[in-house]
């Protein structure tokens, strides 16, 4: 039993199918809904971090993201180019050369006349191996394989007597040898008797731009800095989406409050007119997406009994989802495919001595 049809239940449900498992999905909305942090048109694809472990992770995904086109028979990654700028450039070159991952430094000049599309003003990295991912397409693309999801049924509550796990729902007890938890920002709630996750719930603004002449080639950009505005291609169509990572005020998962925060427009505003000088500042349409966060921004992956916990995922879980889902069916059934030790509950213990062995 799965609770959570976002990315990480339905990748997790698509694993163990795929394994000859049965499986059910319990789902409290239905998928790609208002408060999910699933929802929306795209993604970044990107093998851009400060961290080897997290680059070779993100090309792993890599892989599994084309299995799934070729299984679905739809394009899901949107081969795009990449540009990492900022304070933090340097590292995250040195952690992708550690990897293997293809890249390419390029100089002030250099980045200024090959994408023009975009305002850096200093060196970028270029990544080769980058892309869109159509999330929409994904969600719709996991769904079909994950078996069924019973939409509506809303979790309340999980208890694990040793033997097997009792879901309380709004659809009455239900119960399965395993419980695959992966309801996003109501994870830490519905496991708070059982193991203390400091998670965090943020409300992130994003918005879309509409180009002010014919549309630029414009490749996806993450400006690694204090502020770290972001923006991609929206695949087939003129628009352009940005973002600022970690931007957006704390909130409950069930407060959310999904009308457009002026003060946080004003900051996309702002990056649209410094980054951007082939699109229209004033955005043609914005959309609030929730955080589900850990202070270390690591996910967390782990079981604990007989409930397999998947949720963390801060904002950049997305990218490594059919991966994330391997990881979480090899927590549920056994396998060699486990996640690293970076990802287990065991990081948390300092908060809490009441997580089970």
């Amino acid at each position: 039993m799965i609770v959570g049809a976002g990315l990480l239940g339905l990748s997790a449900a698509r694993a163990l199918t795929a394994a000859g498992r049965d499986v059910v999905v319990l789902e409290q909305s239905s998928v790609g809904h208002p408060g999910a942090g699933s929802k929306g048109s795209c993604r970044i694809f990107r093998l851009g971090y400060d961290d080897p472990g997290y680059v070779a992770a993100a090309r792993q995904a890599r892989g599994l993201w084309h299995e799934l086109e070729a299984e679905s028979g739809r394009q899901i990654l949107c081969a795009t180019p990449h540009l990492t700028f900022g304070p933090q450039l340097p590292d995250v070159h040195e952690a992708m050369r550690q990897a293997g991952a293809p890249c390419e430094l390029l100089s002030a000049a250099e980045a200024a006349r090959r994408f023009p599309g975009i305002r850096i003003g200093g060196p970028a990295l270029l990544e080769t191996e980058s892309a869109v991912i159509a999330a929409d397409v994904a969600l719709t693309a996991l769904s079909a394989a994950a078996g069924p999801v019973l939409a509506g049924v809303r979790v309340t509550g999980i208890a694990d007597d040793g033997r097997e796990v009792t879901v309380h729902s709004t659809a009455g007890p239900l119960t399965a040898r395993v419980a695959v938890l992966t309801a996003g920002p109501w994870t830490a709630g519905l496991l708070a008797r059982q193991v203390s996750i400091p998670a965090s719930t943020q409300l992130e603004q994003v918005v879309y731009l509409a180009p002010a002449g014919p549309r630029p080639d414009t490749p996806i950009f993450i400006c690694h800095a204090d502020e770290s505005p972001y923006g991609l291609p929206v695949p087939g169509s003129d628009l352009y989406k940005i973002g600022i990572h970690h931007s957006g005020p704390q909130t409950g998962p069930d407060t959310q409050d999904q009308s457009p925060d002026p003060a946080l427009l004003a900051r996309l505003t702002d990056v649209a007119e410094r980054y951007l000088p082939g699109y229209k500042p004033t955005p043609v349409a914005s959309e609030r997406c929730i955080y589900d966060n850990l202070p270390d921004e690591d996910f967390a992956l782990d079981r604990t009994g007989n409930v397999v916990v998947g949720c963390g995922t801060s904002g950049h879980g997305f990218k490594f989802g059919p991966l994330l889902g391997t990881w979480l069916a090899a927590l549920a059934c056994g396998g060699p495919d486990l996640p690293p030790a970076r990802f287990s509950l065991s990081r948390f213990r300092t908060h809490s001595s009441a997580v089970p062995g």
